[in-house]
């Protein structure tokens, strides 16, 4: 595979993937869902436990002061990987959940009135459809959806006439964590900013597989989550500074305030206005640390190395005869994440004769209820790909493919 990454170096980097399972080679595809942590994001992590723990912000000796600036400075590293203006539009949350939560609570609910329409599409993530049910029933709004076609793709005319000037918001993922289909988010974006919308970004499935440079999208929100990127388990939301500062505090409590009185609170400047509390401190770094491993990778070769075993795996897996494949043909159209259906096997059964070959792979609806109920599936199995996996992971997945076909042969 003609890519820039040495894949065999980069195994070399991910402890967990040394181990066997079952007495066989562990095969992690599972990506999707979190990804595996290199080395230097544990050590981070470690080390900052080791040897810097302590609160930040408040505190004026030299461990808390070092925690600030490395926690800080984490910030500064994602504000560049994603290109946004400022570190103070970049927002740490518990999850991309919460990031998008954050937006219906503080944007939406200042902003979205009875009749007003909500846009959404059929190939959102629970999280990126939920929020928007929740305000659309307490606010008396109305929440439409973008259809999809036959291989997963936005139907374009549905852009044009699902958006209208009634809408207020458009709720778009970058990449479907299901069909694994790219959405045409530039036009959909320069769409809501016709009609006086704003746009909100679910990234979690594109953010660690490509460069995504928000300045360019000109996205209001973004959302995606650091488990999903090869750190730990936090989340990030971007915004456009000028809402960030209009927009009321998702929560209440320590370190959003500037002022706390009995009568009445300041709030802090942001980004802090958004961040209550203690925060993931030790993870926040590790995120940094993610963030340089995949800055020293390049995007533009992790992208090249998804599209290229992508194609690899639509082609091994579409040979064998049976097999329903969700998500556009092209590989280019889409990222690592491949979701298929034996009909005489269930999606569970499937995955657990995948366990015992020492294969990770998703089965059930990937928090897509609606997206396979579009497609009149109860449930499919998912494989999905990262910086770590190679064609040889392929075909012991389509070999046990075809032993799962065996097996419920009738």
């Amino acid at each position: 595979m003609p890519h820039g990454l040495n894949v065999s170096a980069i195994r070399e980097d991910f402890p967990i993937l040394q181990q066997m399972i079952h007495g066989k080679p562990l095969v992690y595809l599972d990506s999707a869902a979190t990804s595996q942590k290199p080395e230097a994001v544990i050590r981070a992590m470690d080390t900052y436990y080791r040897t810097t723990n302590a609160n930040i912000h408040r505190g004026v000796y030299q461990l808390a002061e070092q925690a600030t600036e490395q926690y800080e400075g984490a910030r500064r590293k994602i504000q560049k990987f994603i290109n946004a203006k400022s570190h103070r539009e970049v927002i740490y949350a518990r999850n991309a959940t919460e990031a998008l939560n954050l937006v219906a609570y503080s944007w939406g609910r200042a902003n979205i009135h009875a009749g007003d329409e909500i846009v959404a599409t059929v190939l959102e993530h629970h999280a990126n459809i939920v929020p928007w049910q929740m305000l659309a029933k307490e606010k008396n709004a109305c929440l439409n959806f973008i259809g999809a076609d036959e291989h997963g793709e936005l139907r374009g005319e549905e852009i044009e006439t699902r958006i209208t000037p009634k809408t207020k918001l458009v709720a778009v993922t970058m990449a479907s964590n299901v069909a694994g289909t790219l959405t045409p988010l530039k036009s959909i974006v320069e769409r809501a900013h016709a009609v006086g919308a704003l746009c909100v970004v679910d990234a979690a499935q594109a953010v660690p597989h490509m460069p995504v440079d928000v300045q360019a999208l000109d996205c209001d929100f973004l959302a995606f989550s650091g488990h999903k990127m090869l750190g730990p388990f936090v989340g990030i939301l971007y915004g456009k500074r000028a809402l960030l500062e209009k927009m009321e505090p998702f929560l209440g409590g320590g370190d959003m305030i500037r002022e706390v009185h009995l009568e009445y609170s300041k709030w802090n400047e942001l980004p802090w206005k958004f961040e209550a509390g203690t925060p993931a401190i030790a993870e926040a770094i590790g995120l940094g640390t993610a963030v340089d491993y995949l800055t020293a990778l390049g995007m533009e070769n992790v992208r090249a190395h998804e599209r290229e075993i992508v194609a690899y795996a639509l082609d091994k897996i579409r040979a064998v005869d049976g097999i329903q494949v969700l998500g556009p043909r092209a590989p280019d159209q889409r990222v690592g994440v491949i979701a298929f259906s034996i009909p005489e096997a269930h999606p569970h059964d499937v995955a657990q004769i995948m366990d015992g070959e020492g294969i990770c792979v998703r089965a059930g609806h990937h928090c897509a209820m609606p997206l396979h109920e579009y497609y009149g599936l109860a449930a499919t199995t998912r494989a999905s790909f990262y910086v770590y996996n190679s064609p040889e992971e392929v075909d012991k997945l389509v070999e046990t493919i075809r032993k799962v076909q065996q097996v419920f042969k009738t």
